[in-house]
């Protein structure tokens, strides 16, 4: 399995079998959305689903695979997708995948928490917009960077609950050069795993 990181939280998992995309947002450009097999959507903020996109891409690919948590259909209107919640398991692009969660992580207690699922894929998490822990070992973990409802402690105290062996950060994009080169060098000197930043287009096989 090969995974690519593309802007914010968008990550794309290649197998012999398929392209799976998570999160293909406002900030993560078009070419997630190019040519996946499945997508799959952890909640349905601005920065992690664009609609009519998603919408679009099933117009034109009736085979397309949609994933996500039951609120995601008044987003899609129309358009079909598969619900999943916490427990679920699916199977995409020849992945078994499994469901954790079930919340957002707290923005401002005025803010209604929203529905939020993470995605598994052999030892790879995904926790979407959530401090979700899963009961699993997890070999890497996508551990978001910086974001209006987490501190930098709280970010490295997720990863250290988590205790995975590996770590890339994802939910970057409100950060500029000199923000991702702080949070880079806290989070990276305060947590325990290796600390691996992945460019935008760039991969790695797992």
């Amino acid at each position: 399995m090969r995974m690519v990181k593309f802007p914010h939280s968008c990550i794309r998992f290649e197998t012999s079998e398929g392209r799976l995309v998570v999160d293909p947002g406002a900030f993560s450009g078009s070419a997630p959305l190019e040519d996946p097999d499945a997508v799959l959507i952890t909640h349905v903020h601005f920065d992690h689903l664009v609609p009519d996109a998603v919408r679009d891409l099933k117009s034109r690919r009736p085979d397309l695979q949609i994933y996500g948590p039951p609120s995601l259909a008044e987003f899609l209107k129309d358009t079909p997708f598969t619900e999943v919640r916490h427990g679920d398991v699916i199977r995409a692009a020849g992945l078994e995948v499994k469901v954790f969660g079930e919340k957002h992580a707290v923005i401002h207690p005025s803010i209604p928490v929203i529905e939020n699922v993470g995605y598994y894929f052999d030892g790879v998490f995904h926790p979407g917009d959530g401090f979700t822990v899963p009961d699993l070992p997890v070999h890497t973990l996508l551990a978001p960077t910086a974001a209006p409802w987490m501190k930098l402690s709280e970010g490295a105290d997720y990863i250290e609950r988590v205790a995975p062996q590996k770590v890339h950060p994802i939910h970057e994009a409100i950060l500029g050069d000199d923000g991702l080169a702080v949070f880079d060098r806290l989070l990276g000197s305060l947590t325990t795993p290796e600390y691996v930043r992945l460019g935008p287009g760039e991969g790695v096989d797992l």
